[in-house]
């Protein structure tokens, strides 16, 4: 490691060359926490340049003046665009907008609230990238934090030892199978947009789906990122406020995995119909229906479920005075295995 330090430097601004890494951050009312994830990305060493473009999306907060305040240190290297009217609540795709502007060989994504904690994650990345052109998608491990006080809540932590993953791995993985701030891939293939990439409800999981049709997916069995999660002004907040609106946001979900099956003439058929039984199979527990959960086409998933898993669902079905005490952590289980 010491000998990759002496030809490595921080911030990107000072390597020679062409930009090989774009970083794609998306931002709105995260003034609590974008000082953390631009920090992270000037933390970067690397002997390579990169930039980055963060989307600004009109925020009520101070968003926008913090990324000013960076901006202006850093003018050749952080480039944003501020916008005077939220586009997302006009269903503009915001990350397109982003994007349509990279210079980079590879996209890296961060979100506002999110940040990396490996100054070396971008290199390892792109060094993996550039030995692997067979490889679409490049992920890692990371933290799950609380966002009020970023203690840790689980690891991401996919498997024991750097793995490649199938296309059915994905699909039934679903779209929290990656925490979104480890995702490293080649901007060129971006270039087609599926119908079902273009009309999802969500960009990860879609997006996901299709780079692992185009070539092999790799994960690095390293904990380089933290995800935040506990913010009810976050989407992941807002979807997730009540059953309801989970049931809207997994239909939607399932209508995507209809037009992957369509667009990939029914090869993964099996996986999606795996992934669609797991949902609502989540669905069940979430809305206390323990004894449909455990019968039928659950009742092979149910069997599955952890020893800790079954044994808060079984205090929540038979003592539900306790169960008000662990229901957040239960409701945080559930929420991130849905998502």
């Amino acid at each position: 490691m010491r000998k990759k330090q002496s030809v490595l430097q921080s911030g990107g601004e000072n390597q020679v060359g062409n930009i090989l890494v774009s970083i794609h951050c998306l931002t709105y009312n995260h003034e609590q926490y974008i000082a953390d994830a631009i920090d992270s990305f000037l933390m970067q060493k690397t002997n390579f340049k990169f930039e980055i473009l963060i989307h600004e999306d009109a925020s009520t907060d101070r968003t926008a003046d913090i990324i000013r305040e960076y901006e202006k240190k850093y003018p050749n290297l952080i480039k944003p665009i501020y916008q005077t009217e939220n586009q997302y609540s006009k269903g503009v795709s915001v990350s397109a907008i982003n994007i349509s502007r990279a210079s980079g060989k590879y996209i890296a994504i961060c979100e506002g609230d999110d940040y990396w904690i490996d100054p070396y994650k971008l290199q390892k990345q792109f060094d993996y990238m550039e030995k692997h052109p067979e490889c679409s998608l490049c992920v890692h491990g990371g933290n799950v934090v609380n966002a009020s006080d970023k203690k840790c809540v689980l690891f991401n932590r996919l498997n024991k030892g750097d793995k490649e993953f199938s296309v059915e791995e994905v699909i039934e993985g679903g779209g929290g199978l990656f925490l979104t701030n480890s995702m490293f891939y080649p901007l060129n293939l971006r270039k087609e947009r599926p119908d079902f990439l273009v009309n999802a409800p969500v960009g990860d999981y879609p997006l996901v789906i299709y780079l692992s049709l185009l070539g092999t997916v790799y994960y690095m069995d390293e904990l380089m990122s933290s995800y935040r999660i506990g913010d009810s002004t976050s989407w992941t907040g807002r979807t997730f406020s009540d059953i309801e609106t989970k049931k809207q946001h997994y239909r939607e979900i399932e209508d995507m995995l209809d037009e992957i099956n369509l667009y990939t003439n029914n090869i993964f058929k099996d996986a999606i119909d795996r992934r669609k039984n797991s949902t609502q199979f989540f669905l069940l527990l979430e809305q206390g229906r323990f004894k449909e959960a455990k019968t039928g086409e659950y009742r092979e998933l149910y069997l599955k479920l952890g020893l800790k898993k079954k044994t808060i669902l079984f205090i929540d079905q038979y003592s539900p005075s306790i169960s008000k005490l662990l229901r957040f952590v239960k409701r945080r289980i559930i929420n991130w295995t849905m998502i």
